[in-house]
This record gives structure tokens, sequence and C-alpha cells, in this order.
């Protein structure tokens, strides 16, 4: 690999060439960031009360008492899914009952009450329909809403685990830019759905692609560009890339507030970044591993006459080289991470690291609908608290040691969501701040995770260990949209369940070595001894004989591409 970049070294790393690789890629990703979470406008549930037919001829007296008041938080609310029995009301309302309206329990507690028979009445404050409302996923029909999610994130889960091999056979182009296409086809077919069984396989089409063009252009970025232009790409103007689409979707449904229209407007980035397939190259590093040598080098002197650059009259690949490598890597498979007691409670620990991660990620961010305020406004401010996330997650890489910087980042969140019990009914204002603190901490230390995780494994089974923990991250993903059902028991439930899992991958983390400035382990004996219990400011120093500095230990371009899931 080493070979290949310098033969590629008289193409330098910031010229035009890659300048437009680099701002075209940036801009297919938008797409992807702007379905990401989708499913918190779509899946909205609006508030609503049991429907009441005009034919009733009930008084706007009895129109008003016939809905239950129960204490939710409490604070007294309508029942959202009952009234009291629609007969009894009419018959007391035809005998000329009058109802006591400074006491109207009184009367009321002596009448039966009965489900939604008429249907519902939605609110249209925030949101004129949802899938919600529209195919009525409340009351006994309730258990649909979080399912729906969980079909689109196992969407994701079946992108993260093909993608990686389709675009190895085939090429990163066509698979970048079929994802593309199948994200605005099934964001439009969304709109057309005349059920809530066909929108949940269109919604799970959605999600496979959604997770495949972001892991494409991740791989796509780093095989082109070279040297710290691609450091900065996947660590922080992709990522940025990637909140700028997300920001776009909370003004999108502002403005539209039908789930219909929504859908629609969901295929418009992916139809305009079709355009760029006649401006975006394929890999040459994925064209020589394919042993299409020409091809490469006819896209290499091309990018040599847009750089205007003096081109070799013959260039070399080693690719060779690599074979030895590639055919190690091949023989390992997924029981070599339990093979040892060493790799085997490393392996355990970032399962669960990356398990919870991905629980109060998600889970945060389906929580903005319990927070008092506009929905719209709330998630537009926890996605741009993204920005400053990934930014300190950058900084925190190029000179801290990673279980430091994780611990530290991770525990500044959970403490923030700990605190929102204090905040939750009396101090909306402070509230968000908290959500935004906590969020920002657990997003800042998932960023130092990729690398963490990356350096913790060896190169031989490197890539099985970020794809099983990649697993592991979809698997709670698509867990947490039932996080929010925890509320029906306690209403701090949700709160305290993420902020829990926050403070227990702390713990567990002072367990995992540290990997700063450590030659990165080549086979499974290499990899660093686990800890019994080390403060994580207690970093070991660094190897002082092997000769190698930072830029030495620089994590490889096969572990970057790898860290994209």
């Amino acid at each position: 690999m080493q070979d290949y970049e310098e033969s590629l070294s008289f193409l330098g790393t910031w010229g035009p060439f890659q300048k437009r690789v680099f701002y075209l890629l940036g801009l297919t990703i938008i797409p992807s960031g702007y379905n990401l979470l989708c499913v918190i406008f779509l899946l909205a549930t609006p508030s609503h009360h049991c429907s009441i037919p005009h034919h009733s001829n009930l008084s706007h007296d009895w129109v008003q008492a016939i809905i239950p008041v129960q204490l939710v938080g409490g604070r007294p609310e309508r029942s959202s899914c009952s009234r009291y029995e629609l007969d009894q009301v009419q018959n007391l309302s035809a005998s000329g009952t009058t109802l006591n309206l400074s006491s109207p329990q009184v009367l009321l507690s002596s009448l039966t009450q009965e489900g939604c028979r008429d249907g519902w009445t939605y609110s249209t404050e925030h949101y004129q329909s949802t899938v919600v409302s529209e195919f009525n996923l409340v009351c006994s029909d309730q258990w649909k809403q979080p399912l729906s999610s969980v079909f689109y994130f196992l969407g994701g889960l079946l992108g993260c685990f093909v993608s990686g091999q389709i675009s190895d056979r085939f090429g990163r182009k066509p698979v970048l830019f079929g994802a593309i296409i199948a994200l605005s086809i099934f964001s439009s077919a969304l709109a057309f759905a005349p059920s809530w069984p066909v929108f949940v396989v269109l919604f799970f089409m959605l999600g496979l692609g959604q997770l495949t063009c972001y892991i494409v252009v991740f791989v796509l970025g780093s095989e082109i560009l070279m040297g710290s232009t691609r450091v900065i790409f996947s660590s922080l103007c992709l990522p940025w890339a990637y909140v700028f689409g997300e920001l776009m979707l909370p003004v999108t449904s502002y403005l539209l507030s039908n789930w219909r229209h929504l859908s629609l407007a969901m295929a418009v980035p992916g139809l305009a970044c079709i355009p760029l397939w006649w401006l975006i190259p394929e890999s040459p590093r994925w064209l020589v591993s394919r042993g299409r040598i020409q091809e490469a080098e006819l896209l290499l002197r091309s990018a040599a006459v847009e750089n205007r650059v003096q081109v070799p009259h013959n260039i070399v690949f080693s690719a060779r080289v690599e074979k030895p490598t590639s055919e190690k890597a091949q023989s390992a498979n997924f029981l070599d991470l339990l093979r040892t007691p060493n790799i085997r409670h490393i392996t355990l620990i970032l399962w669960f690291i990356w398990f919870s991660n991905s629980v109060c990620y998600f889970g945060l961010s389906f929580n903005t609908s319990s927070l008092y305020g506009n929905p719209f406004l709330n998630y537009f401010l926890l996605t741009a608290v993204e920005l400053p996330a990934y930014a300190a997650c950058w900084l925190a890489a190029r000179g801290l040691p990673r279980r430091q910087s994780y611990v530290s980042f991770v525990l500044l969140g959970a403490l923030a969501l700990l605190l929102i019990q204090l905040t939750l009914n009396s101090q909306p204002v402070f509230t968000l701040i908290l959500v935004l603190v906590g969020k920002f901490g657990l997003l800042a230390g998932t960023g130092v995770l990729y690398m963490y995780t990356s350096e913790l494994s060896p190169t031989v089974i490197r890539t099985t260990a970020m794809s099983t923990c990649a697993m592991f991250s979809r698997v709670g993903s698509s867990l947490s949209p039932y996080l929010l059902q925890l509320a029906v028991f306690y209403q701090f439930l949700p709160w305290i369940v993420v902020g829990a899992l926050s403070l227990l991958s702390v713990v567990i983390c002072v367990l995992l070595p540290e990997t700063f400035r450590q030659p990165l382990p080549d086979t499974i004996q290499q990899v660093a001894v686990t800890q019994r219990f080390r403060w994580p400011w207690a970093s070991a120093p660094p190897l002082k004989d092997d000769g190698k500095s930072a830029e030495d230990t620089t994590v490889a371009p096969e572990v970057i591409c790898t860290t994209c899931l």
C-alpha cells in the first residue's frame, strides 16, 4: 500500500484533481445525511384524542367533557385513547342534564369509558399529516410506529453488510451512484404508499441505500486522496458535509408539513447528484487491485494533466507486494476475534461500547419529541452541535491519548444527560442545553472510538473487527426507537438509561489498553494486553525502542477505509 502511494507521489496531494474529488464527494454525501433521521418527522406522533362524530348532537360543553382528563408527568392532559361512552353522554345531553363546569368529574366519574371507535382527531400545530396520523398508528396499533423505525435501521444493517462486498467486486463508483439513485427512487415511492405494510417495505429499502451511500463515499475519498488531504477529508470535512445534509431536513419538514410532500422532497438531493457521475472518477487503487492497470494508468495520466504535473514514462504499481498481506487477512475469520483471552476481552468490550453508543446517540435523537418547544428548532440545534463535536474529536485525535479522550467526552455527555431529571419539567431552556451538551459529548466520543477501535485491532483481522463493531452498532440503533417507550413506566427512565449506558461504557473503556503513539499490531499476538484497572489519565508512556514517531504510526489507508462502518 505504501509502494502504491509512492508511485502516485508525482500527483501531489492538493491539486485541481484532488480539489474536484474533495468537493464533489462532499456533495454526494448530502443525500445520505438528509435521509438519516427522516424517521423523526415522517413518524412523528401529533397529540390526539378520540374523534366525536358530528351527528352526535352534543353541546359544546359535552364535546369537551367527553374526553377523560389524566395526569401525565404531573400535568393534566386529555386522554389519547379513550372517551366516555358516547351513548351515555348522548342520553345525558338529550335529557337536558347540565354539566357542572366547576366540578365536572363528579358526574363523569360514574360513566364508563370506551375506545376510540370513530377514529382520532390529530393536532395540526406542527404537522399537517404524518405516517402515524394517516395510518392511525396509535393506541392499540402504537407498536407499529417504533417497528417502522426498526425496519429502517435493519435496512442500514443489511447495507453495512452488503455494500463493502459489492463495491469490492464491481467498483466504488457504480455502487455509490446506485445507492444515490436508490435513495431517490424509494424516497419518491414512499409518497405513494397506500398502506402501512407497503410503507414499511419501502422504508427498509430506503435505509439500505442510506448507509451504503455513506460507506462508499468514505472509502472512495480515502482511496483517491492521499496524505493530509485524506485525513482532513475523512475526519472533518466529510462529517461536516454529512451534518449539512442533516440540517436541511428540519428546514424542509417545517416548510412541508405533509409527510408525502416531505418524502418527495427527500428525493431531490439524490437526483441533483446524478450528473456528478461524469465528474467523479473511479478509485485507481481499486482498479489496480482488480488488475485493470491500463484503466488506472489512463485515469492517473488524466489527473496529472489536470494538475499540470510531469507524468513518469512508466507508472509502476507494486500490487504484488500486497498479496501476502491480503491472503493472510483473508485467512482470518470472525472466530479469531474470540480465539485468545486477550483479544476476546478487547472484542467484547468494544462490542458493548459500540452498541451502547449507538443506542444513546439515536435514542437521544428520538427523545427530542419529548422536549418542550418547537420540534423543528430542537432537532436543528441537536444537529448543529455535531459540527463542534467533530472539530473537537479531530483536535483530540491529533494530540491526546485515545482512552483519555473517549472517557472525557462521554463522561461529559453522561453527566449532562443524568442532570436532565432536575430540569425536565421546570426549566425547558436548561433541559435543552443539557441535551445539547450530552449529544456533543456522545458524538465526540464516538468519533474517537472509530480511531481507537482501528488501532486496537490487528492488521490480519482489522476489517472483520470493524465490521462486527458496526453490526453491534446497528443492533443498538434498531433498539433505540423503543427507548422512548420506557417513559410509560417512569418519565425520566429514557434519560436514565442513556446516561447509565454512557457511564458504563466509560467504566469498561478504562480496561482497554492505550494506543496513542503506539505501533499498530499486525498479528493477534501483538495486540496490547488489557488492563485490570487503570485510571484514564494514567496512560502508558510511548515505546521508545521502536524508533517510531507519531507520524510513523499514522493509521494506514485500509484502516481509515474500514472505520467508516
